[in-house]
C-alpha cells in the first residue's frame, strides 16, 4: 500500500519539546540541536532506558510465588505486586508533561530512572510495605518514560519516526525477555527472590549515567531556576480537543485492553502453567520464550504501520494472534504450552507496537502526539491495572482458570473492534 506523505528530508522540522503545548526556549533549542547532530548519544540513551521499561515488572512473575509465600499474601493480595505499579504509571503519567515543561525532557527522563532505580531498591526492604511502596515507585518511574518516549522519538527523528517506535519497543520487550528468563537463575546465584529483584537496579543505573551528559547539554547556556520550556501560544480552538475526539478515546482504550492482556500475561502466566504440572523453571522459561517473540511482532508491525495508510488489518491479527493464543490456554495449557505462548507473544509485541505507533499516526505534529500519549498512557494503564486484580479475584473465587481466560478471550475481541476504529487513515483534528 502507498507510504502516507511525509516531508523530505531537506525540510528542517522545528524542534519543538516532546511535551505538552510546550516551546523550549532559545538556548534549549540550540543545546538539542548539537545533540541532534551526533544521534548516537541519542540512540543509546533512547535504547537503554527502554530496556528499563518493563524489565523491573517482567522479573516480578516467575518469582511472583515465592514473594507471596515468604509474605503470606493470597492469590488477591498478591496479585497487588503487579497491579500497584500499573496504578501509579496511569496515576503519574499526568505529571509529565508539567515536569518536562519546568526542567526539560532529558532532565524528566534523567529523573525517571533514578525514581525507578529507587523504587528497585526500596522492593526488595524488609517489610511487606516496602515491595507495594517499591511498586509505586517504579510504577511511576516507568510512567515517564512511558510518556515521554513518543513525543521525544517524533521530535528528534520526525523522518524515521515509525523506525525509531519499533527500535525502543522492540529495545523495551528485549529488557522483558532477559528479565524473565533470568529471574529463577538470578534468585538461585543471589540467594532468594530479593537478590534478583535488587540485580536489576544496575540496569536502571547505567542509563541513568548515559542520560547524565545529554541533560547537561541540553540544559546549556539557560539560568538556575529558569523553565526549559514555554507554552506555545495558539488561537483559541485551534488544538484538538482530545476528551473529545472519537478516534483519540479508540487509541486510547486500545492501549488500556492491550496492555491489560499484557499485564495479565505478566502477573499469571507463569502461574498457570505451574497450576497445571510444570516445574518453576520451565514456567519461567516459556513466559522468557512468550516475552522474547514479541520483539518479532513489536519490530514488523510497527514497521508495516508506518507503510500503511490504514492499520485496521494489523490491529485485527494481532488481537486473534493473543486470542488464539488464550483459546489453546483453555484447551491444553501445559501440553501446547510452547505454541499457546509463541501465538500471545508475537501478538502482544504486535499489539503493543501498534499502540505506540498509532499516537504518532492519528496526530499531524509533536505537541499533540505527547497529548495523546498522556492521555492514552494515563487512561489506558488504570484500565490495564484492572486486568491482573480482577483475574487474580476470579482465579480465587472459582478455583481454576476457565472463567478468567474465557473473560481474556472477550477482552481481544473489544480489542479488535477497537482496532477497527483506532486503525483508520485519520488524524485527529481541532
Amino acid at each position: 500500500m502507498p507510504r502516507p506523505h511525509t516531508p523530505g528530508p531537506e525540510a528542517e522540522p522545528l524542534l519543538v519539546d516532546a511535551e505538552t503545548d510546550l516551546r523550549p526556549t532559545p538556548e534549549v533549542t540550540a543545546a538539542r540541536r548539537t545533540l541532534r547532530a551526533h544521534p548516537a548519544l541519542l540512540l543509546i540513551g533512547i535504547v537503554l532506558a527502554s530496556l528499563n521499561m518493563r524489565a523491573a515488572l517482567a522479573g516480578v512473575s516467575p518469582l511472583l510465588g515465592e514473594i507471596s509465600g515468604h509474605f503470606g499474601l493470597s492469590a488477591t493480595t498478591g496479585s497487588l505486586v503487579t497491579t500497584i505499579p500499573l496504578i501509579f504509571m496511569g496515576l503519574a503519567s499526568p505529571f509529565a508533561p508539567r515536569l518536562a515543561r519546568r526542567w526539560g525532557t532529558e532532565a524528566v527522563l534523567l529523573s525517571a530512572l533514578v525514581l525507578l532505580l529507587g523504587g528497585i531498591l526500596l522492593r526488595v526492604a524488609p517489610p511487606v510495605m516496602a515491595l507495594f511502596a517499591g511498586g509505586a515507585l517504579v510504577g511511576s518511574g516507568i510512567a515517564f518514560l512511558n510518556v515521554l518516549m513518543p513525543g521525544l522519538v517524533k521530535r528528534d527523528f520526525p523522518h524515521r519516526a515509525a523506525g525509531m517506535t519499533a527500535l525502543y519497543t522492540t529495545s523495551m520487550i528485549g529488557g522483558a525477555t532477559v528479565s524473565a528468563a533470568s529471574a529463577v537463575p538470578l534468585e538461585d546465584a543471589l540467594g532468594g527472590w530479593r537478590g534478583s529483584l535488587a540485580s536489576w537496579s544496575l540496569l536502571a543505573a547505567v542509563a541513568a549515567l548515559v542520560w547524565i551528559p545529554q541533560t547537561v547539554l541540553a540544559r546549556r547556556g539557560t539560568h538556575h531556576g529558569e523553565p526549559a520550556a514555554t507554552p506555545v501560544r495558539t488561537s483559541p480552538g485551534a488544538e484538538p480537543r482530545l476528551g473529545r475526539s472519537a478516534l483519540a478515546w479508540q487509541v486510547t482504550l486500545f492501549m488500556g485492553l492491550q496492555s491489560s492482556i499484557a499485564y495479565v500475561c505478566i502477573a499469571w502466566m507463569p502461574t498457570i502453567f505451574t497450576d497445571h504440572g510444570m516445574s518453576k523453571s520451565a514456567a519461567g522459561l516459556v513466559f522468557a520464550f512468550s516475552t522474547m517473540l514479541q520483539m518479532v511482532g513489536s519490530f514488523v508491525v510497527p514497521t508495516l504501520a508506518g507503510r500503511m495508510r490504514s492499520q485496521r488489518t494489523l490491529a485485527v491479527a494481532v488481537a486473534a494472534l493473543m486470542g488464539a493464543g488464550i483459546a489453546g490456554l483453555l484447551v491444553a495449557p501445559a501440553a501446547g504450552a510452547w505454541v499457546w505462548a509463541a501465538l500471545i507473544g508475537v501478538g502482544q509485541g504486535g499489539s503493543v507496537g501498534l499502540a505506540l505507533t498509532m499516537m504518532v499516526l492519528r496526530t499531524g505534529d509533536a505537541h499533540t502526539s505527547a497529548r495523546l500519549s498522556g492521555m492514552a498512557q494515563t487512561w489506558g494503564y488504570l484500565l490495564a491495572a484492572v486486568g491482573p486484580l480482577a483475574l487474580g479475584v476470579v482465579h480465587q473465587t472459582t478455583g481454576g482458570w476457565v472463567l478468567p481466560l474465557t473473560l481474556m478471550l472477550a477482552v481481544c475481541g473489544a480489542l479488535a473492534v477497537l482496532g477497527l476504529g483506532a486503525g483508520r487513515d485519520r488524524r485527529i483534528r481541532a
